[in-house]
């Protein structure tokens, strides 16, 4: 159901559309960027809580540079040195990381439209074509990212795509979550269980160093449910890097299952983390400063969490970690679910 258009700075009309389930949840979606605009979630007293950040109109996803809701590609995350080796050749992709590439570089895929394939009261689908050299990557690559909302509370993001030639991918959803509502503070006091017994170490600019790390004995681990504020301020290298958590952990299995959890006190509002991918970035919003939001919300450091579902970090340039190869004619598929309990 389409709840809202507006304009963007070039002139097109940026739609957003409205899912709603027999449980009251519902979630808002629009076709700038792919972009996750809000998800109501009915709290313990059954008031409809907007659980993600986001802004009010499409100049705010326009002009922002935090990357509220964003589906991110062509390959989420860094890629260190902003360049690749593929099939022979080099590929040089735009420094927006110190010297390094994030998030595809500056022409990100959620500051574009996307064209709505589909459309109903549970599902939207959007498409979306990164010509050849687009970003620097190689291959015209097809994309659909869909979103669905069930009646079992599930919010599940599909990703499909096919490439001309070979090339990389890594696509992500990038929105910050804060289970007390969206304009409620600081999610420190909210509490998050991550199935993973290691995370992938890090150098100062976030780049992986090819080494697993055991999250025994460290503040990375979350194997049993803490608050996010409990070790963050804590002196271990990775901390101090990252700011805060903004690490890929390794998920423990494979194949589609539960790989995280986040909880408020306050509101009473839980949500599951299921992807069937091998990594995540756990991000604590650390670099938020001042952001004005939607409802005259500002959302300050540490507003948000995210769970960035992934392939590892610099992957293409690590022989250790599962390459976010993708090749001629063949299909990229993963799916992340979002559920609420």
């Amino acid at each position: 159901m389409i709840c809202n258009i507006d304009q963007t700075a070039k002139g097109e009309k940026a739609t957003c559309y409205s899912l709603k389930n027999k449980k009251g949840m519902e979630v808002v979606v629009s076709d700038f960027g792919a972009t996750l605009v809000k998800v109501l979630v009915p709290d313990r007293d059954n008031i409809l809580r907007d659980v993600v950040l986001g802004y009010d109109t499409v100049e705010g996803y326009e002009q922002g540079g935090v990357h509220f809701g964003a589906t991110v590609g062509r390959v989420a995350n860094r890629i260190g040195g902003a360049g690749f080796e593929l099939n022979g050749k080099e590929y040089r992709l735009t420094k927006n990381d110190n010297q390094n590439t994030l998030h595809g570089g500056i022409d990100y895929y959620n500051k574009r439209m996307w064209k709505t394939e589909q459309e109903d009261d549970t599902k939207v689908v959007f498409s979306l074509l990164s010509p050849d050299g687009d970003q620097g990557f190689p291959g015209n690559l097809k994309i659909q990212v869909s979103y669905e909302l069930t009646e079992e509370q599930e919010l599940k993001i599909h990703y499909d795509a096919v490439s001309d030639q070979d090339t990389i991918i890594n696509l992500t959803n990038h929105s910050y979550f804060n289970l007390s509502g969206h304009d409620s503070g600081s999610v420190l006091d909210q509490e998050v269980m991550i199935c993973a017994e290691a995370f992938t170490e890090a150098d100062a600019e976030s780049i992986p160093t090819g080494k697993i790390v055991p999250v025994d004995g460290t503040p990375m681990d979350f194997r049993k449910k803490k608050p996010i504020g409990r070790d963050v301020e804590e002196e271990y290298e990775a901390l101090i890097f990252g700011k805060g958590y903004d690490h890929n952990w390794v998920l423990d299995g494979t194949g589609m299952r539960m790989v995280a959890a986040m909880a408020s006190k306050q509101t009473g509002i839980s949500m599951e983390v299921y992807t069937d991918l091998p990594g995540m970035q756990f991000y604590t919003g650390n670099f938020l400063e001042a952001e004005k939001g939607k409802d005259g919300a500002v959302y300050g450091k540490r507003s948000g969490a995210c769970f960035e579902t992934q392939y590892f970090p610099d992957a293409i340039h690590k022989e250790n970690f599962e390459g976010p190869v993708l090749k001629n004619g063949e299909r990229y598929e993963t799916t992340t679910v979002y559920k609420f309990v």
